[in-house]
Parts: structure tokens; sequence; C-alpha cells
């Protein structure tokens, strides 16, 4: 397996282009995004399997090695949801407006808020090969939505260990803590020291 020179960046979410671009800044390689990524239905059972089925497709039709990540909410007081449907939480057609009402309708009154990011990021080769590398953030579920910044259910999610949400956070320092940073650190050391050079 050799480092790529470019990496093509398998979503249209731009706040996730903008985390990723910035988390692999240092590394030597040209990331890409395509101007129409393919349209997948994540129907995966697992983040793992969205992630890879995301980037798989991006790959086919780029030619190049590709990157894609999966990340759900799991919140111990529902048992895990939204978990791999977080994005679909309210529903398919769901906005993320309407994610976060959900989540706050079904968590009124609930006292324990207990919750976790999990990220899954996959590298899939053109060829077929893919490594997957995942990335956990623990916290919170806040009362209601607090912040501007981030994008998702950055407004309800306080991590541990702090006492703003991350769109409270400047972009730097959600950053510095994020699952996404965990996944995506585990990515960097792969291709940087478990990958040949091309």
């Amino acid at each position: 397996m050799q480092i790529p020179r470019r990496l093509v960046l398998a979503t249209g979410n731009p706040g996730k282009v903008r985390e990723i671009q910035a988390l692999l800044a240092d590394l030597p390689i040209a990331l890409m995004t395509l101007d129409a990524p393919p349209a997948v239905d994540e129907d995966r059972a697992t983040l793992a399997g969205n992630a890879i089925k995301k980037a798989r497709a991006s790959a086919e039709q780029s030619g190049a090695v590709a990157l894609a990540d999966d990340t759900g909410l799991f919140v111990d007081a529902l048992n895990g949801r939204p978990g791999v449907r977080t994005a679909r939480f309210a529903g398919d057609a769901a906005t993320a407006d309407d994610n976060k009402r959900h989540l706050l309708s079904v968590m009124d009154g609930v006292t324990e808020r207990a919750a976790r990011f999990r990220t899954v990021a996959a590298l899939v080769w053109p060829d077929g090969p893919a490594r997957t590398f995942a990335g956990v953030c623990e916290g919170r579920i806040a009362a209601s939505p607090r912040g501007e910044g981030g994008f998702g259910y950055d407004a309800l999610f306080i991590p541990t260990g702090h006492t703003r949400t991350f769109a409270e956070m400047p972009e730097h320092e959600k950053n510095a803590i994020s699952h996404r940073k965990r996944a995506l650190d585990a990515v960097r050391t792969f291709l940087s020291t478990h990958a040949s050079s091309e």
C-alpha cells in the first residue's frame, strides 16, 4: 500500500470538509473534493460499513484513494440511540435543526445525559483495499442549544471536562479534542508510518 499523492474527501458536507482539511493540513498530500460526490444510501448497520461504502463510491468515481467518515451520537439514556441513524434521527428527510429538536424532545425530563460521539474514518483504494480508524469523544447532552459554531448536534454536545458545547468553542479548540480529530490522528499515523512511500 502506497501513500497517496492525493486524497479525495468523500463528503458533500462543507463542515466536515473544513474540519478534515484543518486536521490533515500537515500531510504532504493534496486533499480534494469532488464537484458532484456520488449519492450513497447510508444503509449499513455500522458506522464502519457506511464509511467504507461512501469512500468506495468516491474512490471508484475518481480513481483516487478516498477518505470518508461516518459519525454517530450515542446517548446512554436512549440505549445508544440515535447511533448509526444520527443524521436521520428525526426522519429520512430531517434537517440538523429537526434532529436537535427531536433529541431534546425525547430527552425532556431525563437527568442522565451522558453521551459520546464516535467517528469511524475509512480509507479506500480504487483497487479495493480498505482500512478503518475510530475516534471517540465522551460528553453529555445540554438542556438547550448553545453556540453558533460547528454543525449537526454540536450545539447540544458538551465534551467531558468542559462547560461549553462544541458550538460555543472556537474551531481550533473543538478540533483539538473531537472524535473526528482522534479518528483522523489514526489516519495520519497510518499514512505516515505504516504505508510505504511512493
